[in-house]
């Protein structure tokens, strides 16, 4: 009898043992799976306003996409087969959001939502929303540069009308040192709010 308690104690020792060793590198692989799945997502999932050159060649061709206009916004995409997203204001006062793989092909041409009046009152002549008429020509302009200004140098990516009564602008800036600034106007293009996008 008692050698088989030595032996089955032994037995057991030796099975726990085997599972200490399985269960840490079990936990090992599955960390280091999703680790990898972590860095696979960091090196896909990028996405930012594009800025001088690029968003001069990326803009032309997502204004040939919807036959001429002025581009609003346009970035890198982090959507699978998308290289850029780019919002277009066509010259009938449309709003384009158009797709574009790494060649500049477009994948996706989508008209943006009009706009119209959901039984708010803040609405402009044709029914839309104030906060949804795009800011062009020269109003951005004058509203990209107050920006610019604020924060020192760099290029306005994005201008947009704010839906907050107290405010009139939003605009989006990115510094030549890469960083970018969120900037909020009043209609005197008085800086309200400038803050580091962080």
């Amino acid at each position: 009898m008692n050698d088989t308690t030595p032996t089955t104690t032994t037995s057991r020792t030796s099975t726990l043992t085997r599972k200490r060793v399985w269960i840490p590198a079990v936990a090992t692989v599955a960390v280091l799976g999703l680790g990898g799945a972590g860095v696979a997502y960091a090196a896909t999932g990028d996405s930012g306003p594009l800025t001088g050159s690029d968003r001069d060649r990326v803009g032309a061709a997502a204004i040939d996409a919807v036959g001429g206009g002025e581009v609003l916004e346009a970035e890198t995409s982090d959507d699978r087969g998308e290289a850029y997203e780019v919002d277009v204001l066509d010259a009938t006062g449309v709003t384009w959001s158009i797709s574009l793989d790494e060649d500049l092909a477009v994948v996706q041409r989508e008209r943006e939502d009009d706009g119209w009046d959901d039984g708010e009152q803040d609405t402009d002549v044709t029914g839309r929303e104030a906060d949804d008429v795009p800011v062009t020509g020269a109003e951005r302009e004058r509203v990209a540069a107050a920006a610019v200004e604020e924060v020192g140098d760099g290029e306005a990516t994005a201008v947009e009308r704010s839906d907050d009564p107290d405010e009139a602008y939003e605009v989006e800036v990115v510094k030549t040192d890469g960083t970018q600034w969120d900037v909020t106007l009043d209609d005197q293009l008085a800086v309200l709010d400038s803050r580091q996008d962080r």
